[in-house]
């Protein structure tokens, strides 16, 4: 099991580096850099002259990619061009509240969809089934951004119930209550956003397996519904599972973008948006280098976790 982890991360270190080289391209092809951002048309050329030499950005494509590369191996992640405060720092002190709120949301979605899923599959083409692909078309078919807007609209404007807006009230910073209130809203937004593709993922393993012989056995013998479900088909399922939990991994680098923003928490999600704003390239090349390496981990996490669960996968490896 050790070779193999250490083989796979091996593997891993060109993948990330053809990454990174893909990533700085894209953004030197743009047609403008970080300076524009910071400098006003009125500002002389040396002044502009000046703050590109400060940041580097004087220097060829490849040299800047160089030391770039070199700051990476020493652990040093640069500092931000538009508000020059150190990258490591507004990682670190962003991710928390990422994790705070994607990972509840996406633990209660997971469960949701296992029960759901595993419910309707079960009873394909059944009421339940036909009420449950209805919703997750539905659900799959309706924006975030709306969706988030309406639950603002209905639970923290007209109702009341809930804040509007950001992490903590003002003054409210070190209560529990406050920032679970705060939560509510964001939470419920991600976990809807989750449920749809889950619950159909669930559900098309489960209908799959109920066409396998050995439901057909199970059947002969009279197992009931419930020991037919829960007892054989359930671990079949979960082996597909595992795979969407382990992509699910990039989301505590990266966050939810959209209901981030739109609820204005203080995450990795809105660092980034506010980065790509600015073309704040270390940033930029900093969050994707973790979300690529939390791909990475995602995916050989999953393997572990297979073979874990089925031994005789590891003859394949």
């Amino acid at each position: 099991m050790l070779w193999y982890i250490g083989k796979r991360i091996l593997q891993a270190v060109p993948m990330l580096f053809i990454i990174c080289v893909l990533c700085f391209t894209l953004i030197q092809l743009a047609p403008f850099d970080a300076i524009d951002t910071i400098t006003r048309p009125d500002m002389a050329p040396e002044v502009v002259a000046a703050l590109k030499v400060r940041y580097g950005l004087d220097q060829s494509a490849p040299v800047q990619f160089i030391t770039w590369v070199k700051r990476m191996f020493t652990g040093d992640l640069g500092y931000s061009i538009v508000n020059h405060q150190s990258v490591a720092y507004g990682l670190l002190s962003r991710l928390p509240n990422t994790v705070l709120l994607v990972l509840p949301s996406y633990t209660l979605a997971l469960i949701l969809s296992m029960v759901l899923g595993l419910l309707a599959g079960a009873g394909h083409g059944g009421k339940f089934d036909r009420v449950v692909d209805t919703l997750c078309s539905i659900g799959m078919a309706t924006p975030t951004f709306w969706v988030a807007m309406m639950i603002l609209y209905v639970f923290a404007y007209a109702l009341n119930l809930f804040p509007i807006l950001g992490m903590h009230t003002l003054g409210h910073e070190s209560s529990f209550q406050d920032l679970l209130r705060h939560m509510v809203l964001p939470c419920t937004v991600l976990t809807a956003a989750f449920l749809p593709e889950n619950i159909r993922y669930v559900r098309s393993s489960t209908i799959t397996q109920y066409q396998e012989d050995y439901v057909t056995v199970q059947r002969a013998f009279g197992a009931r519904r419930g020991q037919l479900l829960f007892g054989h088909v359930m671990k079949n399922v979960l082996f597909p599972v595992i795979t969407r939990v382990g992509m699910a991994l990039p989301m505590l680098v990266t966050g939810a973008f959209v209901t981030e923003s739109i609820f204005s928490w203080p995450g990795v999600g809105t660092y980034f948006l506010t980065a790509i704003q600015g073309f704040d390239y270390p940033v930029i090349m900093v969050v994707l280098l973790f979300s690529s390496v939390a791909v990475i981990l995602g995916n050989l996490l999953a393997d572990i976790c297979y073979c874990l669960l089925d031994p005789r996968i590891k003859s394949f490896k």
